[in-house]
């Protein structure tokens, strides 16, 4: 299908491929992965004939046609509707289908034989391309990626550039190309509809190539992996777990060979050293000096996932209570986003804001930061103080100022020094921190902003979308950084690997009230798999035949007490489980304790206890939750 061969490719005199080879087979589905800046758009635009390789050559089999998903597609502006655009995908069809009503128009003033075979060979033409189903395929296809039925026939130019980027999406899927690249897919999609491409391209028939920085995404749609590292293209036959567990398997093999070359290396060179003016060793010497010059270099591994160790300073600590809502509503215009609603976010709340866009995750955002007008009452707590990242926050960046200017300007008490650090757990390192904002890219900016937040002292957090633009590794440093922060937030976000990983609590809006789950992303998913496997049974209809049943159903509110006490009891178990698990965590992470093993096995067998209990007590909340929902059915 595909073949790159000896592929050298280089910006300004820097290399970004030298003598790189792939080769890509029919229906394979590959996840392309690296680090930012090291190549992975780069190589879709070669592949795309967008740009010329210096060196070596890219080949695809003559019936190939690439369609390609990329940012540069933002731009596209039209005043067709947005149905209109998908449909565009069936070009010879959409042609067809023109002439005919051309035709038709005709006949109205002239019923000639002539444009009667002419209109009949049309129709012929427009049933072979499949032009009567079209229509239905573009509205399925849009309304699975999050589009409303009203919406489809707003024009493109009123929809913001993530929604025009799904329309271009929707309209590469509808042509059907034989190679499919996509390049960032999930950062314009929400959960839902990111869960509807995964499951298209699980079937899709074509080449797939997609670069993302969503680990679950790749792992629920790649079959292998190709890593973008080194100046080459690695391929690795699994998808991005796979991937990590060979990676670490070869980084291990490649070390031992790169130690045992260098013990060699220093044995050939203290032989050479000490009889180089020994006569009797000439000989010997010289052979050991061509063997050096022959040598093939191991190369030294560089670890890319940086472990990283965050102290957040706090000028003050927040009371219990960081945000109650209580009887909340809020509307726009006939639009009811919430009704009725109440919340609480206590502190130590670690809460991942979930669900479509649409649904009122932002508005909520901005009410529990208290700059959107309510019907209802929000109550900040004591001594709450507050900072918020989101993406349009990057343009307040000073794009004249250089990175460590900036991170001083944000109010932070910190030194030079403290600062030098903070920048090199986000990749700034050296001289990097003299850059301007002006000549970073987008995930650098977004890496500066949030080191520039967390740095505030804020003792509650609000970020939205914050690993938009992050590469895995720059996302890895942002999830140790959450994990450390002693404080409370709300995170919106669809990247499922990074929410199950900062969060200890689900919140999400349904029937326009805030819901909760007291867990972690994949128990909630277990949780709402479950909960759905029970609804049909809990909401079966009533048999008109038998009167008796169509009484409405009466609740034993005694019971229903007694299990809503008990609800509130396993939370406060689930609350102090939590906190034990996060205190020995933290427990096992002080370097007197790691560099003790007696102690850290020790401390270790607590923590895995301290697991266990806390699963058991939320394991507990799933049971007495689904014996309310069934009561209140």
């Amino acid at each position: 299908m595909l073949s790159i061969n000896n592929l050298s490719y280089y910006i300004g005199g820097r290399a970004l491929f030298e003598n790189a080879s792939l080769h890509i087979k029919p229906k394979d589905k590959i996840g392309l992965i690296g680090l930012n800046g090291k190549g992975k758009s780069t190589l879709l635009k070669l592949i795309n004939n967008d740009l010329t390789p210096d060196k070596g050559s890219i080949s695809r089999a003559k019936d190939c046609t690439v369609g390609f998903l990329n940012q540069d597609l933002l731009s596209y502006q039209t005043d067709d509707n947005i149905l209109t655009v998908a449909m565009q995908a069936f070009g010879d069809a959409v042609e067809t289908q023109r002439k005919i009503e051309q035709i038709l128009k005709k006949l109205e003033t002239d019923y000639s034989d002539e444009l009667v075979e002419r209109l009949t060979k049309l129709q012929e033409m427009f049933e072979h391309l499949d032009g009567y189903t079209m229509q239905a395929k573009a509205e399925e296809i849009l309304e699975g990626i999050g589009f409303s039925t009203e919406q489809l026939h707003q024009p493109l130019k009123e929809f913001s550039g993530g929604w025009r980027m799904r329309v271009m999406l929707a309209k590469l899927l509808l042509e059907k190309p034989s190679l499919l690249m996509l390049d960032e897919p999930t950062n314009h999609l929400d959960l839902p509809s990111i869960e509807w491409v995964e499951n298209y391209l699980k079937t899709y028939e074509g080449v797939v190539i997609v670069v993302s920085h969503d680990r679950q995404f790749l792992n629920n749609t790649v079959k292998k992996t190709v890593e973008v590292a080194n100046l080459a293209l690695t391929l690795y036959e699994g998808d991005y777990n796979f991937y990590l567990e060979e990676k670490e398997l070869r980084t291990e093999i490649q070390n031992n060979a790169f130690q045992n070359q260098q013990q060699q290396i220093k044995q050939t060179e203290r032989f050479i050293e000490r009889f180089r003016s020994k006569a009797t060793k000439a000989r010997q010497v010289q052979s050991r000096v061509k063997a050096l010059s022959k040598m093939d270099l191991v190369e030294e591994i560089i670890d890319e996932n940086a472990v990283v160790n965050f102290k957040f300073d706090f000028s003050q600590k927040s009371g219990r209570y960081i945000t109650n809502l209580r009887s909340i509503s809020k509307s726009y215009g006939e639009l009811e986003i919430l009704k009725n609603t109440t919340a609480t976010i206590e502190r130590g709340d670690k809460i991942a804001l979930i669900g479509a866009n649409g649904k009122g995750k932002s508005t909520l955002l901005r009410i529990i930061a208290g700059t959107e007008p309510i019907t209802g009452e929000r109550e900040e707590g004591y001594n709450v103080i507050t900072a918020f990242y989101a993406q349009h926050q990057l343009e307040s960046l000073n794009i004249e100022n250089e990175i460590l200017d900036e991170l001083k300007q944000a109010g932070s008490a910190k030194t030079e020094q403290e600062l030098r650090g903070v920048l090199g757990c986000f990749l700034f390192t050296g001289d990097d921190v003299f850059k301007k904002i002006k000549v970073l890219s987008g995930g650098e900016k977004s890496r500066v902003a949030l080191a520039r937040t967390l740095i505030s002292e804020a003792n509650f957090l609000m970020l939205d979308e914050p690993t938009n633009h992050l590469d895995i590794q720059s996302e890895n440093i942002l999830i140790q950084a959450l994990q450390q922060y002693q404080g409370s937030f709300v995170v919106v976000s669809h990247n499922r690997h990074f929410v199950n990983q900062v969060a200890n609590k689900i919140w999400y809006i349904e029937d326009k009230k805030i819901k909760e789950y007291p867990g972690t992303f994949e128990e909630y998913e277990y949780w709402k798999s479950k909960h759905l496997e029970n609804k049909p049974a809990q909401a079966q209809p009533v048999k008109k035949e038998k009167k008796e049943n169509t009484k409405p159903k009466e609740i034993d509110t005694n019971e229903l007490k007694a299990l809503e006490k008990e609800l509130e009891k396993i939370e406060s178990g689930i609350e102090l489980a939590e906190k034990e698990v996060n205190e020995l965590e933290n427990t096992m992470a002080q370097p007197e304790v790691y560099a003790n093993p007696e102690k850290l096995a020790e401390v270790n067998t607590k923590f895995e206890e301290a697991k266990m209990r806390l699963k058991s007590f939320q394991s507990d909340w799933e049971d007495v939750a689904d014996k309310i929902d069934i009561l209140n059915a």
